[in-house]
């Protein structure tokens, strides 16, 4: 785990997304749940040291930030679409899924279950756990139910994959509600930001996350303009910067694809 603030840990090596652990007076928050059955075993573990798991926030309803709710105590809460999503998900998602990163973890074990969240909210919600107010607050974008998770105490925002310099997926996108999120993450008094993927960073990320998704917008509006279909759109920005900017290999490659097919579909409506 890495440290963040006396309070505040991040485990990523382990996980597939960042999951937060918050180390309160009164118990634990975990933000995210890793979605390899063997390292949430590990971080549930882990976590011990510092009390009772008390709450587990997922901040959106991809796989790899709920899949392993079921490894951990505590009352989940999400926004009104995650329970609805979990409830509908399927098991050979999630075996698809460890095929491909994980496929020592099968077949699942016993224990595993789609753990949904108890609590659900629709715009804001607040959570006062020891010492600390975690503020969950709606901010619609990488998908239609994600949140952030802002502890004012100590200037702190997690929030999902709304921000992802890595490798943006618009998959379950909007993309006009992404960048205007991210305009609103301005206003909040932070000093560190948890993306849901990568290094933690400052409030610097949310402009490079706009123009990060500014320029896959772009790309796929001027193959547009140019009368191009969607495999010849796909053609040219597998020659484009974007491009260049993809890892060889990893299950980012096959998001490009997706991330493509979205936003054409998305521009040409």
């Amino acid at each position: 785990m890495q440290k963040v603030t006396d309070h505040v840990y991040i485990e990523s090596e382990s996980s597939v997304c960042n999951a937060g652990i918050v180390a309160t007076d009164d118990g634990v928050a975990v933000i995210d749940t890793p979605m390899v059955p063997s390292s949430a075993k590990k971080l549930a573990h882990a976590i011990t040291r510092f009390g009772a798991v008390r709450y587990v926030i997922n901040t959106e309803p991809h796989m790899d930030h709920i899949a392993g709710n079921c490894y951990f105590g505590g009352t989940i809460v999400a926004h009104d679409g995650v329970r609805a999503r979990i409830l509908a998900a399927k098991e050979e998602e999630m075996t698809g899924m460890l095929q491909r990163m994980a496929p020592d973890n099968l077949p699942l074990d016993k224990e595993f279950r789609f753990r949904p969240p108890e609590i659900t909210f629709s715009e804001k919600l607040t959570l006062h756990l020891g010492q600390f107010t975690l503020r969950l607050i709606h901010m619609p974008g990488h998908t239609p139910h994600s949140l952030a998770v802002y502890i004012p105490e100590e200037k702190i925002v997690f929030t999902s994959d709304n921000v992802n310099l890595q490798m943006p997926f618009f998959g379950d996108a909007s993309p006009d509600l992404w960048l205007k999120t991210l305009e609103r993450y301005n206003n909040l008094d932070v000093e560190m930001v948890v993306p849901g993927h990568g290094s933690v960073c400052d409030k610097g990320c949310f402009p490079k996350m706009s123009l990060i998704l500014e320029s896959w917008i772009d790309a796929v509006d001027k193959s547009i303009k140019k009368g191009l279909d969607m495999e010849q759109t796909l053609e040219e920005l597998a020659k484009s910067e974007i491009a260049s900017r993809m890892p060889e290999e990893g299950p980012e490659i096959d998001l490009f694809r997706l991330n493509v097919e979205k936003l054409y579909g998305f521009l040409k409506r």
